[in-house]
């Protein structure tokens, strides 16, 4: 039976590296200059015989970092040596934003005049679009992989690709959690929503179940795309839905009444009763 016995490091600095401040600020020193090392600030134990010391740096342009200077022994030895050095980042220090790839750092509304932003050829919302031979050759378009096209979304001549599922269904969601969207507090304080508005011109397409264009001069979506459930205050029909949804005061009906029975009068004496007589 063997046990394996594995070794701990300690937390504790080894006490000669941890007294080496003066190698430590020669070796950055011997770098950097006297004039870019400041005070030692701390020593961290990275293990067995093995230390860091910590220094401030100097430079205006690194406000918070530290000099950081390795150092460590073999067992049994006294020599220190100085392991590595480096420049790290403190708790106040000024760092850069996170990297962000050179293909993710285009931003909506980035693209400004001049600037050229084309469509990979392997871009997944848009497709080819592919002209059948026949007799009726607008009537053959076809969107590959996605069945026939819809007739009001066939492209201008010219037009190579047209936006796949994929681009559509983006384009929906991106747009219907808009601020044009119903989801807004202005789409919640208006009388009604766009689908029933003079101005809203509905889309083309499959997207044109949902979204349409506003073509109100005096709405504050004039010439955006908004969806059917949206709405603004400039609703055309908005002074029909207030008379529609107006409160109406309650009528009395001062004329009409309702037979009761009173103590010692009952209704069937006050109306039958009368009634007996005169045919006696």
């Amino acid at each position: 039976m063997t046990v394996s016995s594995t070794r701990t490091r300690t937390k504790e600095p080894d006490q000669a590296c941890a007294e080496a401040v003066d190698l430590a600020r020669a070796a950055i020193v011997a770098i950097v200059g006297p004039d870019q090392v400041g005070e030692h600030v701390e020593v961290l134990a990275d293990g067995e015989r093995i230390v860091t010391h910590l220094f401030t740096c100097e430079d205006p342009a690194y406000a918070g970092w530290r000099w950081a200077v390795t150092v460590g022994r073999a067992p049994r030895s006294k020599l220190i040596t100085v392991d590595e050095t480096v420049l790290l980042p403190g708790p106040d220090a000024l760092l850069a934003p996170p990297w962000v790839p050179w293909q993710d750092r285009l931003r909506p509304g980035d693209l400004g005049v001049g600037d050229l932003l084309p469509a990979p050829p392997d871009d997944e919302r848009l497709v080819p679009l592919v002209a059948l031979e026949g007799d009726d050759a607008v009537n053959d378009w076809y969107l590959q992989d996605e069945g026939p096209a819809d007739p009001d979304e066939l492209p201008a001549p010219g037009r190579s690709r047209v936006l796949s599922a994929i681009g559509r269904e983006g384009a929906a969601v991106r747009w219907y959690s808009s601020e044009h969207g119903p989801r807004t507090p202005l789409a919640h304080a208006a009388p009604a929503q766009c689908v029933s508005c003079g101005f809203f011109v509905p889309l083309s397409g499959e997207l044109g179940r949902l979204f349409g264009a506003c073509a109100n001069a005096y709405a504050p979506d004039d010439g955006r795309v908004v969806s059917a459930d949206h709405g603004c205050g400039a609703h055309s029909e908005s002074v029909i839905w207030q008379a529609t949804t107006r409160a109406i005061s309650p009528v009395i009906d001062e004329f009409g009444y309702d037979m009761v029975d009173l103590p010692g009068v009952s209704v069937e004496e006050t109306v039958f009763e009368p009634l007996s007589r005169g045919a006696d």
